[in-house]
């Protein structure tokens, strides 16, 4: 999906190539990548900013709107349509940085500027997000119409999906959110907001925020007279209370307001051409030992749940002086047929890192399962030089792909391996792409083995690879366990996605954590319901509600590397200027999907679909829809043989209409995909029959011939071809045309549900 958007995006590029500006032109015409180049920048042309393109099926209707440049027309029609990015007249970042989340918003203005003004096209708006980023919504403003995207019901847009056929919307790759505005007029200015929320990433006590900004140059309007305005706003709400520092920022920002625990800086200017590079700022609270604070607030005025709010943070420190905590570890890597190649060898890379990472004292084990279960070792094998080099050497020889994914054998196996550890913490890596039957039952398994695994039970650190695989599975079982869960929908990260995963979990300085007073507290729900660790790599956030009053003093308590007790007193403060509910909303609607799929709870179910509508955040359980309004034009009145329109101090109605949109939930897991050892991927589509190869072969051959050939030369050709081979030409063209017919025919017959 995402190759053929790029693919498109170059089509539509060399098709702006024939619009007209003048003499008074600000940028060059858009350059396209060498021949050479092209396969390894492909993903030069996928936005890596917010980007609006004009989908043109039609090539006749590229020109400019202002200025019409006459020229031959072209036949024939782009398939796939092609994307020509429109130009840019404006754009507005504002990011609210709150505990570990930030809240962006994009506001900005787009023309139609390669359209016909008599002519229409569809609009594509995509958006790519940061670090784990959920899309909260888009807002499109043209004349006479406006466009929202709303979440409605599960069962709502099915019914919807009745009436009308869904369009296109959803994601092209996991970061990259797109939606169609239909039939919009050339030389229109599209006014558009769009919103989501990402997560800042944490590192040696600094917090890193990067927001996709970089804008190709061809946005830029060609025209000089067009005056570009960029601005950004940023607010930083760490909560602490103390100094926060700024240590890094991309664009040059001027502080306005610096108080304990908050920043806010702006930037406002008149630019020659958009911005570059992402916007990136990075910043440090200063603590050199944990810390944490516990915020309160009440609910929202339109909250379906009017429990109050409350949330607790444990920031690390920099300086650890306790003992480092000793660890066991066991990999249980799945290697069906579906993981060969670039999954599988990934997944070496990173287990051969997490070894060298270890410490001696600690120990390990490997286990690899498909319908079969293999061992490195019948023990668990202390850390050394040797024993790792002979884990690395194993994994060389023994990852072999196989058929099956049977997963329980496995994970009994790991947990028996793990079962008399004394004065280290146990670890299990789950590393798999596929789903199994039998899900529940490993989870309620695994559930009654950790209840009796003593005070310091195996954490199961998950990791899911593509979207076949069951998420919210895995994310079962990392909360029963006090684990992490990690994912990646995509073959391109990972390594990247596994050390990530690997640091923070085996970076552990707090086990075993609780908050004291919870338990004194009327109807307390906390997410995740079992506290996971506090690592060095990684600050601890908690989200609960409750209700009754909350102690004054409130401590959080827990077991340090050598298994000693520890606690730390939590600042209680009020919340007023941060909106916990949109903070922590994609963290708890995953929780809570998860602890729905696992109980299979209908109420819990409701509860989701509430919140999901709620926060704006998607689920499972609602679908995005596209809100059209339309204001109806004035009716005239005739007086007199004058017409005028009416105009009663009334306001003009409003015709609305919902557009449904793809369904771009992951789903609970494809135990099809997975016994047919499908590859993990995102938007990954069955293979084709070799009819449908067949025909797309030879239609991409007809069309690379008439990209490579123009009108003239094709007349200036055949006036020198002899009889027979102009009756060749003749039956081979014919021929494929047939093809293409009766591929076409088949279609339809399908579609309409005849035999003939």
């Amino acid at each position: 999906m995402a190759e053929d958007f790029a693919r498109a995006v170059e089509d539509g590029l060399k098709l702006a190539k024939r619009i007209y500006f003048g003499h008074d032109r600000a940028v060059a015409a858009p350059r396209l990548t060498a021949p050479m180049e092209r396969s390894s920048t492909s993903r030069a042309y996928l936005p890596s900013a917010p980007m609006v393109y004009a989908v043109i099926p039609d090539p006749g209707i590229v020109d400019n709107p202002d200025l019409p440049s006459y020229q031959p027309h072209v036949h024939g029609r782009c398939d796939p349509p092609a994307l020509i990015p429109l130009q840019m007249n404006a754009i507005e970042l504002h990011v609210d940085c709150c505990l570990d989340t930030a809240l962006v918003t994009v506001t900005g203005s787009w023309r139609v500027h390669c359209v016909m003004g008599s002519k229409r096209c569809d609009c594509r708006i995509a958006v790519p997000v940061g670090e784990q980023g959920s899309i909260l919504g888009v807002e499109v403003e043209i004349p006479r119409k406006s466009y929202t995207t709303q979440l409605i019901t599960a069962q709502d847009g099915n019914e919807l999906e009745k009436t009308a056929q869904p369009q296109s919307g959803g994601f092209l790759k996991p970061n990259i959110f797109t939606l169609t505005v239909p039939q919009v007029d050339g030389g229109t200015n599209l006014s558009i907001k769009m919103s989501w929320s990402q997560k800042l990433t944490y590192n040696d006590g600094q917090f890193f925020l990067n927001i996709p900004f970089n804008f190709p140059e061809y946005v830029t309007p060609a025209v000089k007279k067009i005056a570009k305005r960029e601005k950004i706003h940023l607010s930083v709400n760490a909560g602490t209370g103390t100094e926060v520092l700024c240590k890094g920022c991309s664009h040059p920002l001027k502080e306005k307001m610096r108080n304990a625990g908050k920043l806010r800086f702006a930037y406002e200017a008149d630019v020659l051409k958009w911005s570059n590079t992402d916007f990136s700022f990075s910043y440090t609270v200063s603590s050199s030992n944990i810390v944490g604070g516990l915020f309160l607030q009440s609910a929202p005025v339109h909250d379906a749940d009017q429990r109050d709010i409350f949330s607790f943070y444990l920031f690390p420190g920099k300086q650890q002086s306790t003992k480092a905590v000793k660890r066991e570890v066991v990999f249980v890597v799945d290697i069906s047929k579906s993981m060969a190649g670039k999954p599988l060898e990934d997944v070496k890379n990173a287990i051969s890192t997490a070894l060298s990472k270890l410490n001696p004292g600690d120990s390990f084990n490997i286990i690899t399962f498909s319908d079969d279960t293999s061992l490195f070792s019948t023990s668990m094998e202390s850390v050394t030089s040797d024993a790792v080099e002979r884990g690395i050497e194993w994994m060389n020889k023994n990852f072999d792909v196989a058929d099956g994914t049977n997963m329980l054998p496995p994970l009994e196996k790991a947990v028996e391996m793990l079962s008399n550890t004394r004065g280290s913490v146990p670890m299990i890596f789950l590393l798999t792409d596929g789903s199994v039957e039998d899900e529940r039952h490993i989870c309620g398994v695994m559930k009654k083995r950790l209840a009796s695994a003593g005070s310091v039970s195996p954490r199961i650190q998950t990791f899911g690879l593509g979207v076949f695989c069951n998420h919210y599975f895995l994310q079962m079982l990392a909360n029963i366990s006090r684990g992490q869960h990690e994912s990646v929908y995509n073959t391109d990260h990972i390594e990247e996605r596994l050390d990530k995963l690997f640091t923070r979990a085996l970076s552990t300085v707090l086990l075993n954590i609780t908050i004291e007073p919870l338990q004194n507290l009327d109807e307390v729900e906390v997410y995740p319901s079992n506290i996971p660790d506090l690592t060095s790599s990684s600050p601890l956030m908690v989200y609960g509600r409750y209700r009754g009053k909350f102690p004054e003093n409130v401590k959080a308590s827990g077991l340090l590397g050598d298994l000693s007790s520890f606690s730390v007193d939590l600042t209680v403060q009020s919340a007023k200027d941060m909106p916990l509910d949109k903070v922590f909303a994609k963290n708890v609607i995953d929780l809570l999907t998860a602890e729905a799929w696992f109980s299979e709870d209908n109420q819990l179910k409701e509860k989701i679909t509430k919140l999901s509508i709620q926060t704006g955040v998607p689920s499972e359980y609602t679908r995005m829809v596209q809100l059209e309004n339309t204001e109806e034009a004035s009716k005239p009145i005739n007086t007199g043989g004058k017409k005028k329109t009416e105009s009663n101090g009334e306001k003009q109605k409003v015709i609305s209409r919902k557009i449904p949109l793809q369904n771009f939930g992951i789903g609970f897991g494809d135990t099809t995909a997975t016994r047919e050892n499908v590859p993990p991927g995102f938007g990954e589509q069955r293979a084709p029959d070799a009819a449908e190869k067949f025909v797309k072969a030879a239609s991409s051959c007809c069309v690379s011939l008439c990209n490579k050939c123009c009108c003239m030369c094709c007349v200036q050709c055949c006036t020198k071809l002899n009889d027979q081979c102009v009756i060749v030409f003749t039956q081979l063209f014919t021929a494929i045309a047939c093809i293409a017919c009766f591929e076409c025919c088949t279609h339809v017959c399908c579609a309409c549900g005849g035999d003939d």
